[in-house]
């Protein structure tokens, strides 16, 4: 994976990220929770239960500056998978990816996060994992306090804070860093109505000429209001690309026929 910083010199539709040809493979061990005996049998074979997943399967997608692109597919589709490797946290089997820009990456909630240490250090925990200086985040911490709306819980351990607060943080941190690329993963299905209407305003202010946003929901209607682009996966297959009503009315089509398709085969 080649990363180059560009920041600032950004121009609409240059490239922001660049996936070829990628593929995903996870070799899971299944544990199947063998008797005593069955274990005792085994002893000095080293066989294990091993199965292959294929998460992406040669996928292709070219993002550019200016591209607001949503993300959709049911369950297990890839979609987490992707954004895992566009970030750089999982290496690919196969393909690759360039990025082009700084990224800043809000997965699933909280990554990255220490349980243990309070919202205060988690702050700087999440920006110098987003690439920030201390300096940084200095200058962006009471921006940061302010937007995560946790008060004086800013400076409790983060063990002590409900799911909602864990999101507002991550948000906060991830949405004040302004990067060239920001990944976004249901990061808005966990907190209140009012802070998810907050966050959604704050998505719509960084669409910019020069930044690209990547979401990952099931929020069809967000992704749709948010969105210039949608692409969606299944069964770790880009399955479409294009207008986001187009493709998501596409999603909906092929749901529903699965769905009648499964209570046939139940009747």
């Amino acid at each position: 994976m080649s990363l180059s910083d560009f920041s600032h010199t950004h121009t609409p539709q240059s490239l922001a990220v660049s996936v070829k040809d990628l593929g995903l493979t996870y070799t899971t061990s299944i544990d199947k929770k063998p008797t005593l005996k069955a274990r005792i049998k085994s002893l000095g074979r080293g066989k294990k239960h091993t199965r292959i997943v294929k998460a992406l399967n040669d996928v292709s997608v070219d993002v550019h500056y200016g591209t607001v692109l949503g993300i959709i597919g049911s369950n297990g589709a890839g979609k987490s998978s992707l954004m895992r490797v566009i970030s750089g946290i999982v290496p690919p089997t196969q393909g690759r990816v360039e990025v082009y820009g700084s990224v800043s990456t809000l997965l699933a909630l909280g990554v990255g996060f220490n349980p243990s240490m309070t919202g205060r250090d988690n702050v700087y925990l999440g920006g110098l994992a987003a690439g920030m200086s201390r300096e940084d985040i200095d200058k962006n911490f009471d921006a940061i306090a302010a937007f995560s709306e946790l008060g004086e819980a800013i400076d409790a351990p983060m063990r002590t804070y409900s799911s909602g607060m864990y999101a507002r943080l991550a948000f906060s941190v991830a949405a004040v860093v302004e990067p060239d690329i920001l990944i976004i993963d249901e990061a808005l299905s966990t907190g209140d109505a009012k802070f998810k209407e907050k966050s959604l305003n704050r998505i719509k202010e960084l669409r910019t000429a020069d930044r690209a946003l990547i979401l990952v929901s099931h929020a069809l209607a967000t992704i749709e209001d948010i969105c210039n682009e949608v692409i969606w996966l299944d069964k770790g297959k880009l399955m479409a690309r294009g207008n986001p009503t187009e493709v998501i009315a596409s999603y909906r089509e092929f749901v529903n026929a699965r769905k009648s398709a499964s209570s046939d085969e139940d009747v």
